[in-house]
């Protein structure tokens, strides 16, 4: 019977060996193919994006990242969504499906708005009476703007607003056709750049980023410093407040553990190859705990950020160390109080005693009642001391204890004396014929 049934075991075994084996070697072939979603192809999303791409394969061979060209974050988030793209770059205030997750802060992307040198704008709210080129609707950029005319209380009625692509408001602003121009790009921008020194149009101050805040989070007060886009005239020639939000890069939710891991783990162990070829790359940080991403973290992101982070008892020794080396001393503290106050205690009712004592001696010294009367009334208020000396802890139970045994002593022998004394004078007056 065992030889029965121990051919058909053994081929099984062996099949499903080959099977595990056969399905291991698949997996360490597998290659990932992804897509991620991102801007024009003559943008900031589209370059960093190509940069990823290019460290992610030459350190992963297995995870192969196509670049999209597309519209920007709206068109990111609704092919995310749609499933039609694994990972997307958006700007921080784009909405998104709860099946989109970040991954990553990228580089921080400014709020610029360039005026001609003849338009005579110095702030956000001279635009009154102005041609303004503003972000097509439907843009991420657009909402930003719209934020911006609320916040300063600029109706449409008070300029001109005219929505055009990056590209047609350079265009338009070179020949004169608009007055000022808005888009958020990121700080150094080479067509920024250009566009300044070719027009000697001047970058204005947009402030009060803090107050903004309070109704779009997402934003933060940042500046353009002096020389970012020529060092030589410098543009601009001082530093001027901005304000600006990051970009942000995001996945879905379903994307492998594993995979994001990886991705994350690119961005920040292998930046400076990044750099080498989006320099805004060095821009990149690590999300900060108290901050919120508008969104969850995926679970391969969060991983890697998390894998440094000591065990608990390793993280808070020194101050578990501290608590304990504070309540080893205050236990000793306590300890060297408590017997302070004991021998404190102890030596006031030593001296109780010893006034006891020396009462007792002036007892058998006395040779009148007068005398014992005045020793009886210094032990009673000797008591009474005693007695409230116990009520306030300045002695304990135990030495009043104590010091009633002896002060009974002296007070019986008070009581004897006087005693001895009354017979000796009932002696002394009686007549003579009766001591006989």
């Amino acid at each position: 019977m065992q030889s029965k049934f121990a051919i058909p075991i053994v081929v099984l075994s062996v099949l499903g060996a080959i099977a595990f084996a056969a399905q291991w070697t698949i997996e360490r072939q597998r290659v990932y193919s992804l897509t991620i979603a991102t801007g024009n192809a003559d943008g900031e999303y589209y370059a960093f994006a190509t940069a990823l791409s290019s460290v992610v394969a030459a350190h992963e061979p297995k995870i192969q990242i196509r670049v999209l060209e597309t519209d920007g974050s709206l068109q990111n988030a609704k092919l995310l969504a749609e499933s039609e793209a694994d990972l997307g770059i958006i700007q921080g205030d784009t909405s998104l499906d709860p099946s989109v997750q970040a991954i990553a802060y990228l580089f921080p992307e400014i709020c610029h708005l360039i005026a001609a040198p003849s338009a005579n704008i110095r702030q956000f709210t001279d635009l009154r009476g102005k041609r303004v080129a503003v972000p097509p609707q439907g843009s991420g950029s657009y909402p930003i703007f719209k934020h911006f005319q609320t916040h300063y209380n600029l109706m449409d009625s008070d300029f001109r607003p005219l929505p055009m692509t990056t590209a047609e408001s350079y265009e338009k602003l070179q020949a004169g056709e608009i007055d000022a121009l808005f888009r958020v790009i990121a700080l150094g921008s080479p067509s920024v750049r250009g566009l300044l020194q070719r027009t000697q149009a001047q970058l204005v101050p947009i402030d009060q980023a803090e107050s903004m805040r309070l109704t779009l989070p997402v934003l933060e007060a940042s500046e353009i410093p002096k020389g970012t886009y020529d060092g030589a005239l410098p543009i601009p020639d001082e530093d001027i407040p901005a304000v600006g939000l990051r970009a942000i890069l995001v996945t879905r939710r379903d994307l492998e553990p594993a995979i994001a891991k990886v991705i994350t783990q690119t961005l920040f162990e292998f930046r400076n190859e990044l750099v080498s070829q989006y320099p805004r790359a060095a821009l990149m940080r690590l999300p900060d705990a108290r901050e919120n991403l508008g969104l969850s973290l995926h679970p391969g992101a969060r991983d890697y950020y998390n894998q440094d982070e000591p065990a608990f008892l390793v993280e808070y020794a020194e101050v578990m160390g501290f608590l304990l080396s504070f309540a080893v001393l205050a236990a000793s503290s306590l300890w060297q109080f408590r017997r302070w106050l004991d021998e404190r205690q102890k030596n006031r009712a030593d001296m109780y005693n010893l006034k006891v004592l020396a009462l007792l001696e002036k007892v058998e010294q006395a040779s009148t009642p007068e005398e014992l009367e005045s020793l009886r009334q210094a032990l009673f208020e000797m008591f009474h001391k005693v007695v409230t000396d116990l009520d306030t802890d300045r002695i304990s139970q135990a030495s009043f204890q104590s010091f009633t045994f002896p002060w009974d002593v002296v007070l019986s022998t008070i009581r004897h004396r006087e005693l001895l004394m009354s017979r000796a004078m009932d002696y002394k007056d009686q007549k003579p014929e009766m001591r006989r």
